[in-house]
C-alpha cells in the first residue's frame, strides 16, 4: 500500500509572515494538529500544535491573569516557530517505508508531496497507526 492510500488530504497551510494569533485560530477552530508553512506554492516548514503552545504564554485568554506582555507573543510570526526544511515524502512511498522514516527523524508528521513537488497531503503518525490497526484487523479477520 501506498501513502497516498492513507494520507490526510485536507492540508490546512499558512504563510510565513502570518500572526501566531492567526494559527492559534485555526488550531481553536478544526481538529488538524500540523499546519504546512509555505512561501508561495513551496513548503518552507511545519508548525504543530505544540510548537504553538512553545511559544504562546499560557495566560492567553485567562481573563484574570493576561498582561499585555502575553498578547504581544501572539504577534509573533509563523518563520519564528515553523520547524524548517520539512521532510517530505512521495505519494508513491510504500506505507512501510513511511513508517521507517517516521521513526527515524522524530517528527510527528510528513507532508506528502506529488511529483510536481507541491504538498498533496500529509501523513502522520495516527495515520499510520490507524493503517496497522487496519491490517491487523484484516488478517485477524481472515484466521
Amino acid at each position: 500500500m501506498q501513502v497516498q492510500n492513507i494520507m490526510t488530504r485536507a492540508v490546512v497551510s499558512v504563510h510565513m509572515d502570518d500572526s501566531l494569533q492567526q494559527i492559534n485560530d485555526i488550531f481553536n477552530k478544526s481538529k488538524f494538529h500540523h499546519l504546512i508553512v509555505k512561501d508561495g506554492d513551496h513548503i518552507v516548514g511545519v508548525i504543530s500544535d505544540r510548537d504553538l503552545l512553545k511559544h504562546i504564554s499560557p495566560f492567553i485568554d485567562s481573563p484574570t491573569m493576561e498582561r499585555r506582555q502575553d498578547t504581544n507573543t501572539l504577534s509573533k510570526r509563523a518563520h519564528q516557530i515553523m520547524s524548517r526544511k520539512p521532510i517530505t515524502v512521495g505519494e508513491s512511498m510504500p506505507v512501510t517505508a513511511a513508517i521507517e522514516v517516521l521513526l527515524n527523524s522524530g517528527v510527528s508528521c510528513l507532508p506528502v508531496t506529488g511529483q510536481d513537488r507541491r504538498v498533496t497531503g500529509i501523513v502522520t503518525w495516527r495515520d499510520l497507526l490507524r493503517h496497522i490497526n487496519v491490517q491487523d484487523d484484516d488478517s485477524a479477520q481472515a484466521a
